[in-house]
């Protein structure tokens, strides 16, 4: 009888183990992650607790998850380029991995001449389309130290976070036909790269490569959510903590946080762009 009993028990923990939502945060780097473009350059440090991406005239780099997700919660913390790191980028988003109707959404880090501000941008593609950039001046240095970077995707929105402050929030609207990302399971990308013809000021600020090489370190890689593949409920199982009511709209702390970004921060909005959008796009209209 106790050996038919520690046999169910060790079944159902097992079953449970399989069936529950991954919920991780990494000892290392390579757990949940691995190199996708340029080993060389990307150094783990610290037993790979904290990783480094180099950029130099060779070569940027970039990770990705070993796993994709639909919905739940990603977060890094990130040191980015310090001094000056115009025309660089660092990016950190999802990404379907789809070549026609892709999802993403994106963090950009748009580097910056010493002493200016940094810029970050987000995009929001939805069933292919995108061209929802938004952008705002970080508040703080992000190069002197590690700040958490942070996207919360769920049935009722997807929410980008600095440091819990909520800088964007993409609403699903589709009682409204507007697309929402929410059928395809997207993967967790970085990469460190020069995009000097577009990243500081319109491509005006070019790359000085005699400040190569460009570094960004990484740590403390956290990924709660759904696996795909793996339990074909769990995507729409209701009892996510991420599908809690708390998380389908902002606090009303997090409102206040996000009014302050968008009217102190903001320096550009797709919705509010005449010359590419005459005629609001319909999200915008809608509440995004």
């Amino acid at each position: 009888m106790a050996l038919r009993n520690a046999a169910f028990f060790l079944l159902f923990f097992s079953f449970l183990a399989f069936s529950l939502p991954t919920s991780a945060r990494p000892a290392t780097f390579l757990q949940d992650f691995e190199v996708t473009w340029s080993d060389s350059h990307i150094k783990q440090i610290d037993g790979g607790r904290t990783i480094q991406l180099i950029l130099d005239q060779s070569s940027g780099c970039g990770f990705a998850s070993k796993r994709q997700y639909l919905f739940g919660r990603v977060s890094m913390r990130i040191k980015l380029v310090p001094g000056d790191s115009a025309g660089t980028v660092t990016a950190f988003y999802m990404n379907s991995n789809t070549d026609n109707i892709r999802d993403e959404l994106d963090f950009e880090f748009l580097g910056n001449r010493t002493g200016q501000p940094y810029t970050v941008q987000t995009n929001v593609y939805a069933h292919g389309k995108g061209d929802r950039e938004q952008r705002i001046n970080l508040w703080f240095d992000p190069s002197a130290d590690f700040h958490l970077y942070t996207i919360l995707w769920n049935h009722g929105h997807a929410v980008f976070y600095v440091d819990d402050v909520p800088i964007r929030v993409y609403k699903n609207n589709e009682a409204k036909g507007i697309p929402y990302p929410k059928f395809q399971p997207m993967g967790v990308y970085s990469t460190l790269w020069e995009a000097d013809d577009w990243a500081t000021r319109g491509g005006l600020e070019k790359i000085n490569w005699s400040k190569a090489p460009f570094l960004a370190h990484y740590k403390d890689f956290d990924i709660e959510g759904c696996p795909v593949p793996g339990p074909a409920n769990c995507a729409s199982n209701p009892r996510n903590w991420w599908e809690g009511a708390t998380y389908h709209s902002l606090s009303a702390l997090e409102a206040r946080k996000y009014r302050w970004v968008r009217m102190n921060h903001m320096i550009y909005d797709y919705c509010t762009d005449k010359s590419r959008y005459p005629v609001a796009p319909p999200e915008c209209m809608a509440g995004i």
